[in-house]
């Protein structure tokens, strides 16, 4: 079924966002909030794209870097950069992307179905493309962003180990 016949009719609203030269969107009601790159405190034998957690008003969040994830070069974060928090299987999430542009409300009609021949990403992570003024936005599906196995293994990354019993 196509994207657009689905919800006829309707609007979204979708933050933008870039990572590296590409333009992105997801749907702002995943989204809880968008914050200013953080000290990220690194997770040993954490998958690479996972950067680590940071300390976000009392709770740790894992922190994903999309240029990682995406398979793009590595940068250095910039005045422009921010962390997207997500809600990803009901957990919070970070993201770390190149810089955040605006807020859209789009008619579900803009959005077109990604086309078979982008790739990879698209059969994993987008849900459409959608065309805004002279560029194409495209739209992920922040729910396909992690599997299930690997929001398990960033569980376990984050636990902290068993104190060892003092033997003294």
């Amino acid at each position: 079924m196509n994207i657009r016949d689905e919800n006829a009719g309707q609007t979204i609203q979708m933050i933008s966002f870039s990572v590296g030269a590409e333009e992105y969107g997801i749907d702002i009601q995943t989204v809880r909030e968008v914050i200013r790159n953080h000290r990220i405190t690194p997770l040993p034998r954490a998958p690479s794209f996972l950067k680590g957690v940071i300390n976000l008003r009392g709770g740790v969040i894992p922190i994903v870097d999309l240029r990682e994830r995406f398979g793009f070069d590595d940068k250095e974060s910039t005045n422009e950069s921010r962390v997207i928090v997500v809600e990803i299987g009901g957990k919070p999430v970070g993201m770390v992307v190149d810089s955040v542009s605006h807020v859209l409300r789009i008619a579900t009609s803009q959005i077109e179905e990604a086309p078979d021949w982008v790739g990879g990403l698209t059969n994993a992570y987008v849900r459409g493309i959608v065309r805004v003024e002279e560029k194409l936005v495209v739209l992920l599906n922040i729910d396909s962003l992690l599997t299930g196995a690997e929001l398990q293994e960033i569980a376990r990354s984050q636990k902290t180990p068993e104190p060892v019993a003092d033997r003294t």
